[in-house]
């Protein structure tokens, strides 16, 4: 039975419809469940940033977020970042909120019981660096199971080059057969062979995707006049096959059910054979 009977015959509705874009495109963009989770995460970093950079009297949130460039330069712009990432996963309530951001969708694409990665990475991309790029790739060439999806969350309107590229399916599989042909060169002559098939991802504020991270993505230099600013994590079925990131350092249990539990926990009664 092929995939796409499995998706006709098994779910209904909005669920279906998920799947069957999931499964075309490898991405599914989604208006975010929670709203109210997701300004408290925005406005944690604008109040966190604000610290750093000892601004006493930012901007909104989301404004500020965008024109962090007139208050740091590249050079500091990473001691920044890691500011962040460290008082943001300080926080108890980050990852709880950051799974409510997309709960139903996780549930659709990936399952009801999920690991999630330990802590919510940051992405902040200043017009004109070159510094915080992402070349060309796919996690899954670099220890990441097949099995996992990216959450990927902009805390800003992210479009035209202040967004990240993905690859679709069907060239994905084009260019991976030819992989080897890439072994010597870099990955920016990859990047120009498959540029022509790249799309980029035009997402809102108020949004957030689910992405395969099978398929080949990354960034370029922001050329837009405002700061990208993103932030992401990995989720993966319980249960499915884990490769060089495991479960219990990388990846943690988040919604195991009762059931599970139950079985996990049973053992058959013993003596018998005394």
């Amino acid at each position: 039975m092929s995939d796409q009977a499995v998706i006709s015959e098994f779910f209904e509705g909005p669920e279906r419809d998920a799947c069957e874009k999931f499964t075309q495109t490898g991405l599914y963009i989604f208006d975010v469940e929670d709203r109210a989770a997701l300004d408290g995460i925005q406005r944690k970093l604008s109040e966190g940033a604000a610290q750093f950079l000892g601004v006493s009297d930012p901007l909104p949130p989301i404004e500020f977020l965008n024109n962090i460039h007139r208050w740091v330069d590249v050079d500091d712009l990473n001691e920044l970042r890691l500011f962040l990432i460290n008082d943001l996963n300080g926080e108890e309530w980050l990852r709880s909120s950051y799974y409510a951001l997309g709960r139903t969708a996780l549930e659709t694409l990936v399952g009801n019981e999920l690991a999630m990665q330990r802590r919510v990475n940051l992405s902040i991309q200043l017009p004109g660096d070159d510094s915080s790029l992402l070349p060309l790739h796919a996690d899954v060439w670099s220890g990441n199971s097949p099995f996992e999806v990216v959450l990927w969350t902009p805390l800003v309107d992210c479009y035209g080059t202040k967004t990240m590229f993905f690859l679709p399916p069907e060239p994905n599989t084009a260019a991976e057969i030819r992989m080897h042909e890439f072994r010597d060169v870099s990955a920016e002559e990859l990047y120009r062979t498959v540029e022509p098939d790249l799309e980029w991802v035009d997402i809102a504020y108020g949004q957030a995707m689910v992405f395969t991270q099978n398929q080949m993505h990354g960034n370029r230099v922001n050329r837009e006049a405002e700061t990208r600013w993103s932030i992401n994590c990995r989720f993966k079925s319980l249960f499915s096959p884990y490769a060089g990131k495991r479960l219990g350092e990388f990846f943690e249990p988040i919604t195991i059910r009762p059931a599970t539990r139950l079985g996990m926990n049973y053992q058959l009664p013993q003596g018998f054979d005394e």
